[in-house]
């Protein structure tokens, strides 16, 4: 396979070791970006650099709730590739499912303090080493489940609700020379998700109009057309992205 024409572009791509990150990351590549990426395993890190090209990917391992990762992680990309045009934030965690009323008030603060309090945390720090001078794009990894009710993973849903608003006031503040959108998927067949649809594949899919889950590379589609020109006079929007889902809303 011929390998892609440098974009000459670079972005930073949190929790992209599997996954929807490392979909994402895999889209910017085969255009041409070069791609920093993060996550919390240094081995899965450094396997997911290797299968992305170690010519066009860093990986830079830490916690994304970590200030001190944000830090570093800019640095480095812009260290290791002269700029950051674009950051997916992407990292995220959910680690209880059942009622909100029975919530541990440690772990809703846990849930918030990565999904929501790293990606501004990492959007603070692209601005100030890179995109406030030279503009950019971000783009932000909500869920459907911050659209509306989300029985037993009620703490993830109000924190992708909040990531939404988060979208929306950097979108407003970091214009005109930085554009902020956010992607909304539902259920994407990663080992993230695995808990909600795990042994009934077959049921959950037959919800959704077009007829599967989603796959990482359906996410990475969307990132890579909102971290691109083609999307240029596009900011402050969610784009859900859910197989058609949300056409069910209501029925019966």
């Amino acid at each position: 396979m011929t390998a892609p024409q440098d974009s000459g572009r670079v972005a930073l791509v949190t929790g992209a070791s599997r996954g929807i990150g490392y979909g994402i990351a895999e889209a910017l590549v085969a255009r041409g970006d070069r791609v920093a990426i993060t996550g919390r395993n240094e081995e899965s890190l450094k396997e997911a650099v290797e299968r992305l090209g170690a010519d066009r990917v860093i990986g830079i391992a830490g916690k994304a709730h970590d200030e001190a990762h944000q830090a570093a992680a800019v640095e480095r990309t812009v260290e290791a590739f002269g700029r950051l045009d674009y950051l997916a934030n992407n990292a995220g965690t959910n680690p209880v499912f059942g009622p909100i009323a029975d919530l541990d008030l440690g772990v809703a603060r846990k849930v918030f303090e990565t999904n929501v309090i790293s990606a501004l945390g990492f959007a603070q720090q692209a601005w100030k080493a890179w995109q406030k001078e030279n503009g950019g794009a971000i783009v932000n990894i909500a869920s459907v489940a911050g659209l509306s009710a989300s029985p037993f993973v009620g703490a993830y849903g109000i924190s992708k609700a909040a990531m939404i608003n988060l979208t929306l006031q950097l979108a407003h503040e970091l214009s005109p020379g930085v554009r902020v959108n956010a992607i909304a998927p539902a259920v994407v067949k990663t080992k993230f998700a695995q808990a909600l649809y795990e042994g009934r594949e077959e049921e959950v899919t037959g919800a959704y109009p077009l007829g599967r889950l989603g796959q990482p590379e359906d996410v990475g589609g969307a990132a890579e057309f909102l971290l691109s020109e083609r999307s240029g006079w596009v900011t402050g929007q969610t784009l859900v992205v859910d197989g058609g889902i949300f056409l069910n809303a209501g029925v019966g």
